[in-house]
């Protein structure tokens, strides 16, 4: 087992983490900002699973993954708008739909990848990273954490970002004032539909945005189901982060070192069944609700439609 400690077990550990880490970050951080408007959304899988299969699909025909991006990140945020219409407009059974429109989503990415490549599987070029300077030069943590692909800064640097929209701008107190307490916030004269359709359509945007790092820079190919569960991994730590994105990016990091396990033990040598390792994410999750999940803060008006003058 010294191959478990070598450098080349650890810097391979690192780097997939901080890969499979960065589509859980964006989940996390747009289910968050939902959650704080009073919008329990179920969907975002079926947003990052959309999102991947038209990031993948801009990315192929176009030959750039900015591209690739931008329309994974639309492609998110068309579902998101589904979802806000059905759940903040018309106040349809939040759950039900965003179920709904995972499973169809599902169903309909697979379905549209047959018939546009059979089965057949095309991959991308390896996306090109870019080394912060001195920091990329550290021994081993240099080339495992610093030296990515800018998505993975950005979403970083958008941790930093919610902070700072939470703790000191109108539009934060806005959205936790939507979760709380929604009919205070109409009282004010803020429209609270107009503030919770913001809140999901950024987190269709980021959602979409994490699905296309994840097909076009974490694998550089699509397959259908992709996403495998990433998007209720994202709800899982919005729920327990209690409204803190700092939190968040601990939690993607601790569910990207258990997803990453897998490929570093590979380079490693190690043998152990791949099922196994492929449990510790779950693990982990049922592990942290049973630690944490009691004492998560969820907005009192969460999941619950709002109708301006119902009592």
């Amino acid at each position: 087992m010294t191959g478990l400690f070598s450098e080349v077990f650890l810097a391979a550990l690192l780097f997939g983490a901080v890969t499979a880490a960065v589509p859980l970050l964006l989940a996390g951080l747009g289910e968050q900002m939902s959650e704080k408007a009073g919008v329990l959304n179920i969907g975002i899988e079926g947003m990052m699973i959309f999102g991947a299969y038209l990031g993948f699909v801009g990315a192929y025909y176009s030959g750039s993954l900015w591209l690739g991006f931008l329309v994974g990140a639309l492609g998110g945020m068309a579902v998101a708008a589904v979802m806000a219409l059905l759940c903040v407009r018309l106040g349809l059974n939040q759950i039900v739909i965003g179920i709904a429109l995972t499973l169809g989503l599902e169903g309909l990415t697979a379905l549209l990848h047959h018939f546009q490549f059979s089965r057949s599987y095309p991959r991308l070029p390896a996306a090109d990273k870019t080394p912060i300077p001195l920091l990329a030069d550290i021994p081993v943590l240099g080339p495992a954490l610093f030296q990515h692909h800018l998505v993975v800064y950005f979403a970083v640097a958008l941790v930093f970002v919610m902070i700072c929209i939470y703790r000191r701008t109108q539009l934060g107190l806005n959205l936790q004032a939507a979760g709380d307490k929604p009919a205070a916030l109409d009282v004010a004269g803020i429209d609270v539909i107009r503030t919770r359709t913001i809140a999901v359509l950024t987190t269709g945007a980021l959602a979409g945005l994490g699905g296309a790092y994840l097909a076009n820079v974490g694998a550089g190919i699509f397959i259908p189901f992709i996403t495998n569960g990433a998007g209720f991994l994202g709800i899982v730590l919005a729920m327990l982060a209690r409204g803190r994105p700092l939190w968040v990016l601990f939690g993607a990091l601790l569910f990207g070192v258990c997803l990453s396990l897998t490929t570093a033990m590979q380079v490693a040598g190690i043998n152990m069944p791949t099922d196994v390792i492929q449990m510790l994410p779950f693990l982990a999750v049922m592990i942290m609700l049973v630690l944490f999940g009691r004492k998560a803060s969820l907005p009192a008006a969460l999941g619950l439609p709002y109708e301006r003058g119902a009592r």
